[in-house]
């Protein structure tokens, strides 16, 4: 299962984390999760947990569930 971020440091993306996939940013618009893109370094600092239904549009949501149902 995803968690789901915003951070004050990339303002126009959405970052998730899941044990399976480890820190992906993607953008926030609709299909954003299309290019998603691996990352690492984030500062906790500017991390705040949001939920999950925000990124809606992005097609996360859609991949939550596949990895739920597997």
């Amino acid at each position: 299962m995803f968690k789901l971020y915003r951070s004050a440091v990339h303002a126009n993306s959405w970052i998730a984390y899941s044990g399976s996939t480890g820190w992906i940013m993607f953008p926030a618009r609709e299909n954003g999760w299309q290019d998603r893109r691996p990352v690492r370094g984030l500062d906790p600092v500017h991390l705040r947990e949001v939920p999950l239904t925000l990124a809606s549009n992005t097609g996360l949501l859609e991949h939550s569930d596949d990895l739920v149902a597997a």
